[in-house]
């Protein structure tokens, strides 16, 4: 019973409350009225309870307990909470008043209470408890960062926690209360049932679906609760516990984010999509339902209930055991589940690289900009935007229709290899503006190698190297690979360096690197199943080839004829058989050999040359003027960019500005090329001169640590690992003065704090970094980038590359030399003062960054509070106009010509050091086959081998230390992560056969152990 009392002698009764639905004594239902109370027994509490607190005089808030006998009707006295209690808010609503309030009234002399007869319950009002906790784990609490908080209109929703919030778990799991108030007890149980259908929170396991649950028991919706129901309801969750991660298994959807390219968010999504929606079709999936992407290993997971999956992609001899032991499932395959059985899928047999796995209605995690698609790299996206890893559970979604899908046919189903061929379009960059026409014969003539550093970023290859029509790439970079700045399409094939590397779905949408041909989007798969080791030769193909292509790989999840997909009359007559289905084999022909890369030219109002650079069949690279750095080319990409956006194209994904390009991500089979050059062309003829342009331009002031201890450990990683002579080692900011020809390291501070730096596209290293350049050219120091490069770049790190500044928006590879390190450029959950527009990234076109020094614990003062609003950065709005600074160009042209004289001199003179030195040939260590094999193994020992190819990056356990079965011993660098190397037995390690930085084969033997076993013997 709810009591208030003035402390002098009133008291007042407010109704009571049923608080029976408890698990552990802990109550997870309250109500107002109570169910099944007699008007008679409902008196004889109130009296009870208001008698007792005027004999004490009582004052402010209270709760009177009581045990009810469900049989007799008799109340006993339990105890007295002198407080206010959780359930509050259920008699404030059926009462309609607020008695916080009064308690802070009665605090203060002069409050009076209302009389009794004036205080009326109106209606039934009912509250659930929200927790932190797993119901299919004994309700085991749960912890971690929440990725979507969402209640329903319509509820009273009480609760501190919002997206991004971490529930720790040292304190009470209690998350939210949601309260309705319903003319009766019915109503107020739909009410919530249907809020909670419309609620959810990710990122932790809540109650949220077991409270469903007790408002569907019919104990509980005919008022029969007691405080052991819970203990005897049937609750069984419609989720998966996941025993063990595997090797980054991931959930993904097709076709994952589109439409954020210009500011930097990949699309992530399935790497090999085919096999992904393969095994969605078996189910009878939408395409876009999310599946669990298992790399290398795969991942083993326990059913809470019975469902249906499907395995498609590499075979990772799955198994599934239960009550009636063993069975091995199939792959390309649907398959039943019985609830209580157990999933464990084992590394891959055979070649692949990656398997997807389907579960019937899809996996049911949050959309993150429109995809539930992971982004590790980005931490968003997916189940806690992370790989799934011991104790994560996942949830599915009810099987809509439940029944599976007619087999497919057998022909559907790729065949993988050792060796792939894979279908491109020349371009593009190709010979002879980048290359010599023997490197573009070199290119398609090479059986390529994958590097063992590759990941859902990019796919390395190794192979001969180009010999290049060009000796640098000027402003862009010392390297004739480097180019400024430009938009990459997913599946381009860009030499950083001379290492070439097959942009993945993780990978950058902005870079500075030469792309001489782009896979065709029939083939894009494929990268998904490139294996360390394989080799990989690209075939050119013509358009026809690849719509053709296309075609037959849609027709196997058509409902219909697969002409709605495209028109195979346009194919070579060999090309496509009406009966043909599934993934094709490329071929080479005369006509694909000859395609070029360039296809076709314009200009912009008569004085700006204009080339369409063809992108694979689906991106197109429109670029304006010379290879130069010029602002004014810039204007004219944004001014093109304006108007394709306002003729809304049919077709068109999205558009990314690049330095003097601009690239469209289109759908070839709603708008062929050909036809969108046509559009540009037209569209070109009408713009506008942007002589008077003005743009809305901020100026962002952003503190930085000047060569702060993270990059150092950056560059010291990749002296360990990849390059140990580099000529930017061990010191970026001296390799900056060097090149540049200045007299000391302080004037490279002094430019770098001086400059105002204008952003001229996002995106360049993810989400939102911003490539920018000094607005004065005095200002513009020119580097050239890591060859090969990193692979790894703390988050936020601030480095220049050719004649262009970045701000790293988040851990990953990258190029360009350090400076030191700012504060984030983007920001996963919420919006501050300083991210604003509901927009998670901080920085627009065209702004101006300005930088001032903090010392590093500053700087990490500043990162700690700035996602959180308890930092901001100063944001000026100004404009910018290009006629002012064409004639601030003229006025100052003499200084500015100096200046780049003596800049062109000193880069001119590292290239001849690296030259006479032989570092201009760098050639990359690759393991030698058979290493460590003639090493002659002890009596009593064994030999310890890598589980993945890879390059060693740390050693932990001198010769000599005591290890125990399960150590960590060494960490291995592949596919960009970082994997423990184990020891196998207890014993003693005798001797280390590789080194750190060295590069290993899988399988090659790398230590030497003796075992404890033999000791003791």
């Amino acid at each position: 019973m709810q009591i208030f009392g003035d402390g002098r002698g009133n008291v007042v009764s407010l109704g009571e409350r049923d608080c029976s639905v408890q698990r552990r004594n802990q109550k997870v239902i309250e109500e107002t009225p109570a169910p099944g109370l007699s008007a008679s027994t409902r008196q004889a509490l109130a009296d009870t309870a208001v008698r007792l607190a005027r004999s004490l005089n009582y004052l402010s808030a209270g709760t009177v307990e009581y045990v009810l006998d469900a049989d007799s009707g008799a109340f006993y006295f339990l105890e007295v909470n002198t407080r206010l209690q959780v359930e509050h808010g259920v008699t404030e609503l059926v009462f309609g008043v607020d008695l916080v309030e009064w308690m802070i009234r009665a605090a203060a002399p002069g409050f009076d209470l209302p009389a009794q007869a004036s205080l009326q319950a109106h209606g039934h009002a009912m509250q659930l408890r929200v927790y932190a906790e797993d119901p299919a784990k004994n309700f085991q609490p749960s912890s971690g960062v929440l990725t979507a908080v969402t209640f329903a209109d319509g509820l009273r929703v009480d609760t501190w926690v919002e997206r991004g919030v971490t529930v720790s778990p040292f304190y009470d799991p209690l998350l939210a209360k949601l309260l309705v108030k319903r003319d009766d007890r019915a109503a107020s149980i739909a009410a919530l049932a249907d809020g909670l259908a419309l609620s959810r929170i990710d990122g932790i396991e809540t109650n949220l679906a077991y409270l469903a649950s007790i408002l569907a028991y019919p104990t509980f919706q005919e008022g029969r609760q007691i405080t052991q129901m819970l203990a005897g309801m049937p609750y069984r969750a419609r989720t998966v516990d996941i025993l063990e991660g595997g090797i980054q298994s991931t959930v993904q959807d097709h076709p994952g984010r589109l439409g954020l390219w210009a500011v930097g968010v990949p699309p992530s999504g399935p790497m090999d999509a085919y096999a992904h929606r393969y095994a969605n079709h078996l189910l009878g999936n939408d395409t876009a339902a999310a599946t669990v992407e298992m790399t290398l290993q795969g991942a083993s997971m326990r059913f809470n209930c019975a469902t249906t999956i499907a395995l498609a992609g590499a075979d990772m001899q799955a198994v599934v055991s239960g009550i009636d032991g063993k069975r091995s499932l199939a792959n390309w395959q649907a398959h039943t589940i019985a609830a209580g059985e157990t999933l464990r899928c084992a590394s891959i047999a055979g070649a692949g690289l990656r398997a997807y796995l389907a579960f019937a209605g899809g996996i049911d995690v949050p959309a993150y900009l429109g995809s539930r698609a992971t982004f590790t790299l980005g931490n968003f996206g997916g189940h806690g935007g992370r790989a799934l890893r011991s104790g994560d559970v996942l949830k599915l979604h009810t099987a809509t229709p439940p029944a599976v899908a007619s087999a497919t046919a057998g022909g559907a189903v790729p065949s993988y290899s050792h060796a792939w061929d894979i279908a491109v379009h020349y371009g593009p960059h190709g010979a002879p503006d980048f290359f010599t026409d023997e490197d573009i014969t070199m290119f398609f003539g090479t059986d390529w190698q994958v590097h063992f550093n590759s990941s859902r970023t990019g796919v390395r290859l190794i192979g001969p190297k180009p010999r290049w029509a060009r000796t640098d790439g000027g402003e862009a970079g010392l390297h004739p690979s480097n180019i400024h700045d430009n938009a990459y399409a997913i599946g381009s094939i860009d030499f950083t360096g001379d290492m070439p590397v097959i942009l993945g779905p993780d990978g950058p949408s902005l870079g500075g690197f030469v792309c001489p041909a782009v896979i065709v989007s029939a083939d894009l798969w494929k990268i998904g199943q490139l294996k360390p080791g394989d080799t990989v030769r690209f075939i050119r193909v013509t358009e026809e080839r690849a719509a053709a292509m296309r075609v037959r790989l849609e027709a196997v999840f058509a409902a219909g004829p697969a002409d709605a997909a495209g028109d195979p009359s346009t194919a070579e007559p060999s090309d496509i058989e009406a009966s043909d289905a599934g993934p094709s084999t490329p071929r080479a022909t005369p006509h694909g050999d000859a395609a070029p890369a360039v296809i076709g030219e314009g200009a912009y109002r008569n004085e700006t040359r204009v080339v369409y650079r063809r992108a694979g069949d689906d991106y197109l690279l429109v670029e304006f003027g010379d290879l130069v750095l010029d602002i004014n080319l810039r204007f004219r990409v944004h001014a093109l960019m304006q108007a394709i956006e306002q003729a809304q194209l049919k077709g068109v994904i999205d558009l990314t500005p690049g330095i003097r390009s601009l690239q469209l991500h289109f759908d070839h089979r709603q708008l062929p090329a050909t036809r969108l050059v046509a559009l540009i062309d037209e569209l070109m003829s009408k713009l506008p001169s942007v002589d008077d342009i003005v743009v809305p331009s901020r100026i962002v002031h952003l503190p930085l640590a000047w060569n702060d201890a993270q990059t150092r450990l950056a560059i010291q990683k990749y002296q360990t690992t990849v390059r140990p002579d580099a000529p930017w080692c061990p010191s970026n900011i001296e390799f900056i003065q060097r090149i540049n020809g200045l007299a000391s390291v302080q004037e490279v501070y002094d430019v770098v704090f001086n400059a105002s730096y204008m952003v001229l596209g996002l995106g360049d290293v993810y989400l939102g970094a911003p490539v920018a350049t000094p607005i004065d050219p005095r200002h513009r120091l020119v580097t050239t980038k890591y060859n090969p490069a990193r692979t790894w770049t703390p988050e936020n790190a601030v480095g220049i590359g050719g004649a262009y500044l970045c701000v790293y928006g988040m851990e990953g590879p990258g190029g360009y030399q350090f400076v030191g390190r700012t504060v984030q450029m983007w920001n996963r959950y919420r919006q501050t003062d300083s991210f604003r527009d509901s927009k998670p990234w901080l920085l627009r076109f065209f702004d101006q960054i300005r930088f001032y020094e903090v010392s590093e614990e500053q700087l990490l003062e500043h990162r700690r509070d700035f996602p959180l609003g308890r930092f901001d950065i100063r944001i000026e709005e100004t404009t910018f106009s290009l006629a002012d600074y064409n004639r601030f160009l003229a006025e100052q042209g003499d200084a500015i010509a100096a200046f780049k004289e003596r800049q062109q001199n000193a880069f001119d003179a590292e290239r001849e050091r690296w030259i006479a030195s032989g570092q201009a040939d760098f050639a990359a260590d690759e393991a030698a086959a058979g290493a460590g094999e003639e090493a002659e193994l002890p009596a009593g020992s064994a030999f310890l081998s890598a589980v993945v190819p890879g390059s060693v990056w740390k050693i932990l356990a001198a010769p000599g230390a005591q290890v125990a079965e399960g150590d960590t011993i060494a960490i291995f660098e592949s596919m960009k992560m970082e994997i423990p190397l184990l020891a196998t037995a207890p014993g003693e390690l005798v001797e280390w056969l590789v080194s750190e930085g060295m590069p290993v084969n899988g399988g090659q033997r790398i230590a030497i152990i003796k075992q404890s076993a033999f000791n003791e013997a």
